[in-house]
């Protein structure tokens, strides 16, 4: 993952990763303006950015040049985009969320969500192909089970293990 020295990343940098992740993923490099594009921030935000990605060895950056990832920086990117594929399939295929709000949900809660719970999460959605495949879509009936409920307003009350 990242380096020692690097510690915790801030969402904003995480960002920044999987920005020039995407990006790269195209043409093995990113722009700045491509960065800033893509996250909706200004070319001095994107500067700043990467001169601290560049300073905790995660990029690679010289002002006006290509950006691109180091190894360390790569796998720390390929990490936060599995987080955030992992919630947006969650968010999409299970819960039935609208994509768009999925995504946005899933920018959000990749940061926050530990690897723990991310891993539960992967392992619930295993779950839920596994018994599709056995031939119980239990993802379609949760749908289901919603639109009734909010069909009707009546909320179910849950019995919580101590």
């Amino acid at each position: 993952m990242v380096a020692a020295k690097d510690k915790k990343l801030s969402a904003s940098l995480e960002d920044y990763l999987e920005a020039i992740f995407n990006i790269a993923s195209r043409s093995n490099f990113a722009r700045s303006k491509d960065i800033a594009e893509l996250l909706g921030v200004s070319k001095s935000s994107v500067t700043g950015a990467l001169r601290i990605l560049k300073k905790k060895g995660l990029a690679n950056y010289k002002p006006y040049g290509y950006v691109s990832l180091t190894e360390t920086g790569q796998s720390a990117a390929a990490e936060v985009v599995r987080k955030h594929n992992i919630l947006n399939s969650f968010f999409v295929n299970v819960l039935g969320v609208r994509p768009d709000n999925a995504q946005k949900a899933a920018c959000k809660a990749e940061h926050a969500l530990g690897p723990g719970i991310i891993s539960k999460l992967l392992s619930f959605i295993e779950f839920m192909t596994e018994s599709d495949k056995n031939g119980r879509d239990l993802a379609d009936e949760f749908q289901k089970f919603c639109r009734k409920r909010g069909a009707r307003g009546k909320r179910t009350r849950w019995r919580l293990q101590k």
